[in-house]
C-alpha cells in the first residue's frame, strides 16, 4: 500500500517554529489537493490546511496567520511551516494527498509544544 512519509515533528517551546515535510512517492501523480490534518489526544482528526492544484489555500481558523502550506515544484513534497506555536497545537500531524482516483495518507508525525 502506497503511503506518504511525514517528518519534522518534535518538541518545541511555545512561540517556536517547526517545518513539517511530507514525501510523496514517485508512483503518485495527478495530485488535485494536498492537505495537513492534526489529531490531538482524545479528539477527532481535523483539517489544518489545504493546497489545491490551482494554488488556492485554506486554513483552519486556529492556525490562520501562523501556519503556511506549500509544495515543491515537482509535486513530490508538501510542507507545513508552523510559527508561533501554542501548547494547543500539540497533536499528531498527518499529510493527505488526493488524486482523481485515490486518497493517500501518511502515518503522522508528533508535534509537542511545551515549556
Amino acid at each position: 500500500q502506497v503511503q506518504l512519509e511525514e517528518s519534522g515533528g518534535g518538541l518545541v517551546q511555545p512561540g517556536g517554529s517547526l517545518r513539517l515535510s511530507c514525501a510523496i512517492p514517485e508512483t503518485i501523480f495527478g495530485i488535485l489537493t494536498m492537505r495537513w490534518y492534526c489529531q490531538a489526544p482524545g479528539k477527532s482528526r481535523e483539517l489544518v490546511a489545504l493546497l489545491t492544484r490551482q494554488g488556492g489555500t485554506n486554513y483552519a481558523d486556529s492556525v490562520k496567520g501562523r501556519f503556511t502550506i506549500s509544495r515543491d515544484n515537482a509535486w513530490k513534497t508538501v510542507f507545513l511551516q508552523m510559527n508561533s506555536l501554542k501548547p494547543e497545537d500539540t497533536a499528531v500531524y498527518y499529510c493527505n494527498v488526493q488524486t482523481g482516483t485515490h486518497v493517500y495518507w501518511g502515518q503522522g508525525t508528533q508535534v509537542t509544544v511545551s515549556s
